[in-house]
C-alpha cells in the first residue's frame, strides 16, 4: 500500500512476495511427501488444492474489499490473513529428517546422471511456460474481449474453483494408476484444451468454461513433483531433487 514508484513494485510484488512463496513452499513440499507413501499423490493433491481455496477467496474477497475499503486497506487485510495463516502452519509443520536421513545437498550433481531426472527437469521446465503464461493473462484477455472487471474478476475466481475440485482427484487417480502416465496426460490435456477453448473464446460463457476446465487440470507440476521425485530419486534424496527441480522453473517463471 505504501508503494507509489514502479520500482517499489519491483521490490514488493516481486522480489519480496517471490522469496516468501519460496520459503514456503520449497520446504513443506519435501516435508509433506515424507510423511505418504501409498497416498502420497492424494496428499499432495489435498495440499495443493488449498491454494484454489485461497486463490477463489482471494480473486473474489479482494476485489469486494478494494470496492469497499479502497486499495491499501484491502492489501493491508491480505496481507495480515496471509500472516496468521502461514505462522498458524509453519508451528504445526514437523518433518521426518530425524528418520529418513535425507541427503541435504543443495544441488547434487550425481543425480544428473539418472535420465530420469533429466527427463523430469525437462518437463518441469517445458511445464512451467505454459502454466505461467495461461495463468497470468487470464484476466486480460477477458478485458481484451471486452469483458468487465467482474467477469474477468469471475473468470479467475473459477479458474481457482476448478484447482481445488480438480487437483484431490487428480492425486487419487495417480496413486491409483501410474504417476508418471497421469502427468504426461494431464500436461498434454492442459495444452490440448488451450487451442480447443481458449483460442475459440470470444464470450464471457465460453471464457468461463475453459478456465474452469483448465483450472483442474493447470498446474500438474506443483501437486504431482513431490511424489515425482520421491518415485525416481528415493525419499533420501527428495531434497536434492526437489533443489534441481525449483532450479529448473527460475526460468519460465522469471
Amino acid at each position: 500500500p505504501f508503494a507509489s514508484r514502479t520500482w517499489q513494485l519491483y521490490l514488493t510484488q516481486g522480489a519480496l512476495i517471490g522469496s516468501g512463496i519460496g520459503f514456503i513452499i520449497v520446504p513443506s513440499t519435501a516435508v509433506l511427501s515424507q510423511w505418504f507413501s501409498k497416498r502420497r499423490s492424494m496428499a499432495n493433491g489435498i495440499s495443493s488444492a488449498g491454494s484454489g481455496v485461497g486463490g477463489a477467496a482471494f480473486t473474489w474477497g479482494t476485489a469486494a474489499m478494494i470496492q469497499r475499503q479502497g486499495l491499501n486497506w484491502a492489501l493491508r487485510t491480505t496481507g495480515i490473513i496471509t500472516f496468521v495463516g502461514i505462522v498458524i502452519a509453519t508451528l504445526l509443520l514437523r518433518d521426518r529428517n530425524s528418520q529418513i536421513q535425507p541427503n541435504q545437498s543443495a544441488f547434487d550433481i550425481a543425480l544428473f546422471r539418472s535420465k530420469a531426472v533429466v527427463l523430469l527437469l525437462l518437463w518441469a521446465f517445458i511445464s512451467m511456460f505454459g502454466y505461467i503464461v495461461l495463468l497470468f493473462s487470464l484476466s486480460e484477455f477477458a478485458l481484451a474481449l471486452g469483458l468487465s472487471h467482474k467477469q474477468a474478476t469471475d473468470v479467475v475466481g473459477f479458474l481457482n474453483v476448478g484447482t481445488a475440485v480438480g487437483r484431490p482427484l487428480i492425486g487419487l487417480v495417480s496413486d491409483r494408476f501410474s504417476r508418471v502416465a497421469i502427468a504426461f496426460l494431464l500436461t498434454l490435456l492442459c495444452g490440448l484444451t488451450c487451442f480447443v477453448l481458449w483460442l475459440p473464446a470470444k464470450s464471457f460463457g465460453l471464457t468461463l468454461f475453459f478456465s474452469t476446465v483448465c483450472g483442474a487440470i493447470l498446474g500438474v507440476f506443483w501437486m504431482t513433483i513431490g511424489p515425482l521425485s520421491a518415485q525416481v530419486v528415493s525419499m533420501k534424496n527428495l531434497q536434492s531433487m526437489l533443489s534441481l527441480a525449483w532450479a529448473a522453473t527460475i526460468i519460465p517463471t522469471a
